[in-house]
C-alpha cells in the first residue's frame, strides 16, 4: 500500500512595512496593477532567497500567514512557487499567492527573520470558522476575546 500523502504545510512571515491588513491589500493591488500593465502574471508574490524544501506540502493547499504588528491577522493561499533570477544573477523563489486575503483569528507571534514552516494544526482558524466567532465582531473586540481565551485562536 502506498504511503499516505504528507500533510499540508503553511508558512508564516512578518509583513514588514504595513500596519493593517488594508495596507497589505493596497500594496499588493498596486503591485498587481504594475505587473498586469507590463503583461506579467498579476497575482501577488513574495520573492525570497531560499527555496522551500517542503514545496510539495506547501502546494497541497498551504497558505502564508502574515504577521502584522506582532499578530497573525490574515492568510493567503499559496498558488505556486516559481524560480526567478535577481538582478545580481542569483536564483530565488517567488511565492505566488491567490489574491484573496483571508482574515484569521488574531494570534500573537514574536518577531523572527525570513519565513517559517507552520503546521496546519498550529494555524489560527479563519474568522467565522471558530466556535462562537461572529464574523461581524469588531476587530478590537475579537482580539480581546481571543487573548482571554473566549475565542479559539
Amino acid at each position: 500500500m502506498p504511503d499516505p500523502a504528507p500533510p499540508t504545510l503553511h508558512l508564516v512571515k512578518l509583513c514588514v512595512g504595513t500596519d493593517t491588513v488594508d495596507d497589505l491589500a493596497h500594496w499588493q493591488s498596486g503591485r498587481s496593477a504594475e505587473r498586469l500593465a507590463a503583461g506579467l502574471d498579476p497575482r501577488p508574490r513574495h520573492v525570497t532567497r531560499m527555496w522551500p524544501r517542503q514545496a510539495d506540502e506547501l502546494l497541497r493547499g498551504g497558505s502564508l500567514y502574515w504577521v502584522i504588528r506582532g499578530v497573525i491577522r490574515v492568510r493567503q493561499r499559496i498558488a505556486a512557487l516559481e524560480p526567478v533570477t535577481g538582478e545580481d544573477g542569483i536564483r530565488r523563489c517567488a511565492i505566488v499567492f491567490e489574491p484573496a486575503l483571508i482574515p484569521t483569528l488574531p494570534r500573537p507571534r514574536r518577531a523572527f527573520q525570513g519565513w517559517r514552516y507552520f503546521a496546519a494544526a498550529d494555524a489560527p482558524p479563519d474568522i467565522g470558522a471558530a466556535p462562537g466567532d461572529d464574523p461581524g465582531l469588531p476587530p478590537g473586540l475579537r482580539e480581546a476575546l481571543t487573548k482571554f481565551g473566549v475565542l479559539g485562536g
